[in-house]
């Protein structure tokens, strides 16, 4: 096969017309939630769960520097979707490249290495399938605090020379935050999106618990080992299929086998890629299944031990 990677590149009018949507969709959201209907503020909530979904992705290419040609302009466009998508985009890059080198090893990999086997509390167990079976957004929260936020666990997984700029970026978007609530007011922006933000939350959740858990992966045990190739990496993916038009609205962040063999095609660009997914199935198939499973079952252990395939 032709190398892909050399024909499906970044595309500077495609990043521009994904920000200027994703930008657009949150005004319209934010306006339709102003005009004191009802029904308009439902609709507004909706749309404004999809508009954080679009920033995170968003968030996702820049950091790939897959959304433009240029990194200057996904530099740019980074930090801007990560006030949207509550991570600071100097730690997502370094975390999220590590991801993508230690994919298959479960404790070298800083995203993944929370989830390896170990005995639960029982407060644990308890609150991890209290929000598993509820659908509460614990997960994509715990995944921003602990992965991206949390400087004293990441600061070991991110090179020395980049922890002053990840420090600065934290705090910097924090007083972004903080200034944002003080002029706007904490009520008046719960009440405008504060919906909207868990819908999105709650959506995220599926979206990333999806992708690697509960597929076996290996251990290295602190020996020293090999990372696998990308195009190996498809046995400790999964994909969801959704619906042609949401796959797109999230830039085919869904097909996630193809994302980690081919990292350098931008996501807009991924259903060109004419290869079957083996793990990818269908998005509602895999929630009524994967919700029969206790939250702790599904998390802490894998298809081998549970015997759960689809």
């Amino acid at each position: 096969m032709e190398n892909i990677s050399t024909h499906l590149r970044p595309r500077n009018r495609w990043g521009f017309l994904i920000l200027i949507g994703a930008m657009g969709l949150t005004t319209g959201a934010t306006l339709l939630a102003e005009l004191g209907n009802w029904w308009l503020w439902l609709l507004a909530q909706i749309l404004f769960a999809l508009a954080f979904l679009q920033w995170f992705v968003i968030l996702h290419e820049a950091g790939h520097l897959t959304l433009f040609r240029h990194r200057r302009l996904n530099q740019i466009a980074g930090h801007l979707a990560s006030f949207f998508a509550l991570i600071p985009f100097h730690s997502w890059q370094p975390i999220h490249a590590r991801h993508h080198r230690w994919t298959g090893w479960q404790d070298l990999d800083a995203t993944t290495a929370s989830l390896v086997p170990r005995k639960l509390r029982l407060f644990e167990r308890a609150v991890i399938r209290g929000a598993w079976k509820t659908h509460l957004p614990l997960f994509s929260i715990l995944y921003r605090l602990t992965n991206f936020w949390y400087i004293p666990r990441i600061r070991k997984y991110i090179p020395v020379p980049q922890h002053k700029r990840m420090i600065v970026n934290s705090l910097i978007l924090i007083v972004a935050y903080a200034v944002f609530l003080f002029i706007i007011g904490s009520a008046s922006f719960l009440r405008c999106c504060g919906a909207g933000l868990i819908l999105s939350l709650m959506i995220q959740d599926l979206l990333l618990l999806s992708q690697h858990t509960h597929i076996p992966q290996r251990l290295s045990q602190g020996q020293p080992v090999e990372p696998f190739p990308p195009h190996t990496q498809s046995q400790f993916t999964r994909s969801l299929q959704f619906p042609k038009w949401f796959s797109a609205l999230i830039l085919h962040f869904d097909a996630h086998e193809l994302h980690h063999m081919y990292m350098s095609v931008p996501g807009y660009e991924l259903h060109r890629i004419p290869i079957k997914q083996p793990n990818e199935v269908h998005w509602w198939t895999w929630l009524c299944e994967v919700k029969r499973l206790p939250g702790d079952v599904f998390l802490f252990k894998n298809q081998t031990q549970t015997g759960f395939k689809l």
